[in-house]
């Protein structure tokens, strides 16, 4: 067993005193002067290797081999602890839908313990779905296979699109029962349940920081600060021997930076969060615990994937980045009583919005395939989202078919009619091509003028143009409706193979595969209100 534990999370950072605990250590129960509770895994019953990710496994260290053994299959189940694992399950807290919600927890994830690759990297292992926690509250702590399987792949389709994400190792069936009640409506029934090996260089997140600023233990606050920047930021530390309110400050400006990256990459692909809690942002930058997400398919900024957020909408695809802001000023004020300047928490902050703004208009550039700036592109990029809403349109397409638009297109023969021209090209893209009536036409028609006035500005080649548009508009995305025909193959025939061909097509999300066209397709009909297609609850 070639995995070589480190384990500095639970070794340098206050843990509960489970001597003082009567019965069992997955007691739900209020957590206090403690970042976390030791907990075991429950032994699942006859687990199954569904799908892993070959690249991860190389990431923490394992051979191909190895993830077909029986220790593996053993030990990213829950079934059996390896030399030096200190399974644990974090204390946090959080703003849930902008209400404090205090104590949270890891509720239904254990941590296996870090390990440290052959390169030095660190990693952290856990399990999702693997049984209650003191955090589990009134929740058994499991996952059922629909969940996970969402979760498993959505990990790694966006890494491979160049989100900064946690990642997922493998997938295994427990082959035990877990009763769900998916959308609360009093209609319960028994799923087969799965557990996910998530892997990050820490899952540590701002509800952490928030637990024990709320309870006023600055003692831990400042401990956990300064475990996070040493081991997960060690070039702010530098060496040094007290970690003071500057390099405080310094760490969540870089925060800050990251969240910022993390949401620009969202809002390029049209990925949506769902559940933008406090308990659910990472002080990595990466996206973290994929529950009710979805991927933006007709262009609605107003679209969530959660029913539970379907009145208020907070959590929606065009509402990320201001939620993001509100999170991390819930962050500035959890550190606050750690920094002598508080002035300079809200002037970090500034860093969030000037990187948003950096990283968005060069993306979106390189979404229209230009090269520079111009006091034109708010206008253009305005009159181009009023155009995409106007009618259901679908975002990935749009963006794939511009890339091929011949830009200063004359009318022939065969097409006459520009306009005519434009709706032939941009077919793909509408799900109801009825609506695409002469007003909208000529709309089209309009900023397409608009763009190909703008492209001939930017002297940029066609072959050239459609190179940096392709590398940066996906054409395969992990549509709903693929997660839950993976999912049904799953559940109803007991065969993952199409999760790991799913997988398989995610690794190369930007090129075209010969004979995989179908995962490009857009949403179907039958997609459209079907559970899992359209909207998920947090219950999973």
């Amino acid at each position: 067993m070639p995995l070589k534990f480190d384990n500095r999370f639970v070794s340098l950072l206050p843990g509960e005193n489970i001597a003082q605990i009567d019965g069992s250590t997955q007691l739900s129960r209020k957590v206090l002067g403690a970042c976390y509770s030791n907990t075991l895994p429950v032994k699942p019953s006859d687990p199954r290797l569904l799908a892993h990710a070959s690249e991860v496994a190389e990431l923490i260290g394992l051979s191909p081999s190895e993830v077909h053994s029986q220790w593996f299959l053993d030990a990213f189940s829950g079934r059996k602890l390896l030399a030096d694992m200190e399974p644990f399950a974090m204390c946090y807290g959080g703003h849930q839908f902008g209400h404090w919600a205090g104590q949270l927890g890891d509720g239904r994830a254990i941590n296996l313990g870090e390990v440290v690759n052959p390169v030095g990297q660190r990693w952290m292992l856990q399990l999702k779905g693997a049984g209650p926690t003191p955090y589990s509250r009134n929740a058994d702590g499991f996952a059922v296979l629909r969940s996970s399987v969402r979760e498993f792949l959505c990990s790694e389709a966006m890494h491979h699109l160049g989100v900064p994400t946690t990642r997922a190792l493998s997938l295994i069936g427990t082959g035990d029962l877990v009763v769900r009640d998916m959308f609360y409506d009093g209609r319960p029934r028994r799923e087969p349940g799965a557990i996910v090996c998530r892997v990050a260089p820490t899952f540590v997140r701002f509800g952490n920081f928030e637990i024990f600023s709320s309870r006023q233990d600055l003692k831990i606050l400042k401990q956990l600060i300064d475990h996070v920047i040493r081991t997960d930021f060690p070039e702010l530390a530098d060496g040094k021997q007290e970690i003071d309110s500057g390099i405080i400050v310094t760490w969540f400006r870089e925060i800050c930076r990251r969240t910022a990256v993390m949401i620009v990459h969202w809002m390029r692909v049209g990925f949506v969060h769902g559940v933008m809690n406090t308990d659910n942002m990472s002080i990595l930058g990466l996206t973290i615990d994929y529950g009710p997400y979805g991927w933006l398919e007709d262009y609605d900024p107003t679209w969530t994937p959660n029913t539970t957020d379907a009145q208020g909408r907070r959590y929606c695809y065009g509402q990320q980045p201001q939620i993001a802001y509100w999170n991390l000023a819930q962050l500035a004020n959890s550190i606050g009583p750690c920094v002598d300047d508080k002035e300079s928490l809200e002037e970090a902050m500034s860093v969030y919005v000037d990187t948003i703004q950096e990283h968005w208009q060069n993306t979106m550039l390189a979404k229209l395939g230009l090269q520079r700036w111009t006091p034109t592109e708010d206008s253009l990029l305005e009159s181009l989202f009023e155009l995409l809403r106007s009618i259901e349109t679908d975002m990935t397409w749009f963006y794939r078919l511009l890339a091929t638009w011949p830009i200063g297109h004359q009318p022939t023969e065969d097409q006459p009619d520009r306009k005519a021209a434009a709706l032939v090209h941009f077919h793909e893209a509408f799900y109801r091509p009825e609506q695409c009536d002469n007003d909208y036409a000529a709309r089209l028609n309009a900023w397409l003028n608009r763009y190909d006035q703008r492209v001939l500005q930017d002297h940029n080649d066609a072959r050239h143009r459609q190179a940096i548009m392709d590398r940066t508009n996906p054409l395969y995305v992990l549509r709903n409706y693929l997660a839950q025909e993976a999912i049904d193959l799953a559940q109803e025939q007991g065969d993952p193979g199409l999760i790991m061909e799913l997988l398989d097509v995610l690794r190369n999300p930007y090129r075209e595969q010969p004979g995989k066209e179908r995962f490009a397709k857009k949403r179907p009909e039958w997609a459209r209100n079907r559970p899992g297609c359209s909207m998920l609850s947090c219950s999973s």
